[in-house]
């Protein structure tokens, strides 16, 4: 067993509505990670506390959590409090891409390319934002992934529906401009100067309907990698979703998921910082068409884990 990494943490389960798919993804880490010969330890953060966890006295932690209180900045605050190096961005950018909203502000202030939305409080807003951003249009619940709460609305009578089941999940709704095209995923690895896109992905579901079996379950989704695109193409898909990347301050690791309309334009959707790694996902799908293996991205994500704020990080790094 080595003892390069110390006793490792896999943080897993948590408390959010992707809590099943989060304990697939731990449990793959975990297994890949103690293949690799490393000292790793299964955590549920939906059953343990944060005094346990401190108590196992981890020398650091691959978070394998997606959601609310894993994926949203509030955990990576305390970690950095604790001292504790982990895998993935730090609280800013979790806390910003974990919100599709402000996703959004900050990439239009970046000039990059993404959907027309409004930010709707109430289901009398539904009307005026159709005006606005036209129909089809979708209705997300801004701090869900997974496909969790969202709806595509395609004719004003459907619009009401479209945001109470959103809201379900969020009390602010996001009411995006619809986007008819390919839909494309790009992973990223590394932070700063050293961030890199790995190759682009092509998902092909059964109607266009990617939703959450889809996504975790079924077979019946079909995922092109690399994507059949122009290199000029996939070059430029590539660049944008790196500067999405790095104007939300991501490290360690992400996925940017975009659509590409019938014009060829990229249009950047949302910015995951704590992805999948489940056999049906994405990220371990891209690192292999490079020749990297699930053990071997797990054990380098694990690599690049740290402290983000201040001092705390000098003494664990």
């Amino acid at each position: 067993m080595t003892d390069t990494f110390g006793k490792v943490g896999v943080l897993y389960g948590g408390r959010s509505a992707e809590r099943e798919v989060s304990i697939m993804s731990g449990t793959g880490v975990h297994a890949a990670l103690c293949g690799q010969g490393v000292n790793a330890h299964l955590f549920d953060t939906g059953t343990g506390s944060l005094a346990d966890l401190a108590a196992q006295q981890f020398d650091r932690l691959f978070i394998a959590l997606h959601g609310r209180y894993g994926e949203d900045g509030t955990l990576q605050g305390a970690l950095e409090l604790l001292g504790i190096p982990y895998t993935g961005s730090g609280p800013m950018a979790s806390s910003l891409a974990m919100d599709k909203v402000m996703t959004k502000r900050v990439w239009l202030e970046a000039g990059l390319p993404t959907p027309g939305y409004r930010a709707l409080t109430d289901a009398s807003e539904v009307n005026a934002a159709a005006l606005a951003l036209g129909l089809p249009l979708m209705m997300k619940a801004p701090h869900e992934g997974s496909t969790l709460g969202i709806v595509k609305a395609t004719e004003v009578a459907e619009l009401t529906h479209a945001y109470e089941v959103a809201a379900q999940y969020d009390e602010v709704v996001l009411a995006e401009q619809f986007v008819a095209g390919r839909e494309l995923t790009v992973a990223l690895l590394g932070r700063g100067k050293d961030a890199r896109a790995l190759p682009v992905i092509e998902i092909v579901a059964p109607q266009g309907n990617y939703d959450y079996q889809h996504k975790y379950f079924s077979d019946d989704t079909q995922y092109l990698c690399p994507a059949p695109l122009e290199q000029t193409l996939a070059t430029e898909i590539a660049e944008i979703s790196v500067k999405a990347y790095r104007a939300l301050g991501c490290e360690g690791w992400g996925r940017a998921d975009l659509m590409l309309d019938q014009n060829n334009r990229p249009w950047l959707l949302e910015m995951n910082t704590s992805p999948g790694m489940t056999g049906h996902s994405l990220v371990p799908m891209a690192a292999k068409a490079i020749g990297m293996s699930y053990p071997e991205l797990c054990m380098q994500i694990l690599k690049d884990a740290r402290c983000k704020i201040g001092h705390l990080s000098d003494n664990k790094n």
